[in-house]
């Protein structure tokens, strides 16, 4: 393997998300592929087809030349617009024209994959048009696909893998937003701390603390008397995060502690996906 061993975990939790959709996949019936998924807008048809383009992406395929209709409501930006046109594209597709494009993808990517030996910070394309290290689009990568195999596991009733590899990607990288999401977009004072205690299958403790300029940082140590604390499920904390319920729908696998104006405010800007 040339791959480079930053790049190993990502490529380990794709691996175990790609083979989870396709064992997921095999056994469904036609009707089955048009359940709805919590991603908004989108069947089980369509997440295989964007997880499908996804990885078409990172083989640097030429994307398809195909006009959107305009009737389209979950399209509301140039993101989801960038993001639909491989889903629209195959929304007429049969299951075995999907699983069987689906298998041929995944054999690209191993592929791929078993080839790789660039350097994690080489540039490579990224959506509309921009540029980003191989480390944070594979690393993206696994995480995006990792959370759409858990829209179909929700679709299909098939809980599972809240605790894979690729579960472990998405921890880190919904992580890393927290302090955006607490100290800019909630506005939490300056000099305040914020504490996320989470618990499941993927346990953590973690403190936002914001200093006096009003910028967030990413703390293991716990806070003493934090200006809030928010305490809920791993799987509550993904589902928030990713924009596939509301608070309010959640409510009875939260519990906040503190300013409630200030809890209020993050949970309101809790979702960190387009």
């Amino acid at each position: 393997m040339s791959l480079h061993p930053t790049l190993q975990p990502y490529a380990d939790a794709w691996t175990h998300s790609i083979d989870a959709i396709s064992e997921l996949l095999q056994p469904l019936a036609e009707a089955e592929w048009n359940r709805r998924t919590p991603c908004p807008g989108w069947s089980v048809r369509d997440v295989v087809s964007h997880v499908i383009g996804l990885d078409c992406e990172m083989l640097g395929d030429p994307r398809p030349i195909h006009t959107l209709p305009r009737d389209l409501f979950h399209v509301t930006n140039d993101h989801q617009r960038y993001m639909e046109m491989q889903v629209d594209v195959r929304r007429h597709h049969t299951a075995p024209e999907m699983t069987s494009e689906l298998e041929y993808v995944i054999i690209r990517r191993n592929r791929q994959l078993r080839n790789e030996s660039r350097d994690p910070g080489t540039k490579v394309r990224g959506p509309l048009g921009t540029e980003v290290t191989l480390e944070e689009s594979m690393r993206r990568h696994a995480f995006d696909v990792w959370t759409h195999e858990q829209d179909l596991r929700t679709a299909l009733g098939r809980p599972g893998n809240l605790d894979s590899p690729g579960a472990h990607v998405a921890r880190d990288v919904l992580l890393s937003e927290l302090p955006r999401v607490v100290a800019e977009n909630a506005e939490a004072p300056r000099s305040s701390a914020v504490v996320f205690d989470v618990h499941g299958p993927i346990e953590f403790l973690r403190t936002i603390r914001v200093d006096i300029q009003g910028r967030g940082t990413l703390e293991t140590a716990p806070a003493l008397g934090p200006a809030a604390t928010l305490t809920l499920d791993w799987e509550t904390y993904v589902r928030l995060a990713c924009g596939r319920v509301t608070p309010e729908a959640v409510s009875d696998r939260l519990k906040t502690e503190g300013d409630p104006d200030l809890t209020a405010a993050i949970l309101r800007n809790f979702t960190v996906t387009q």
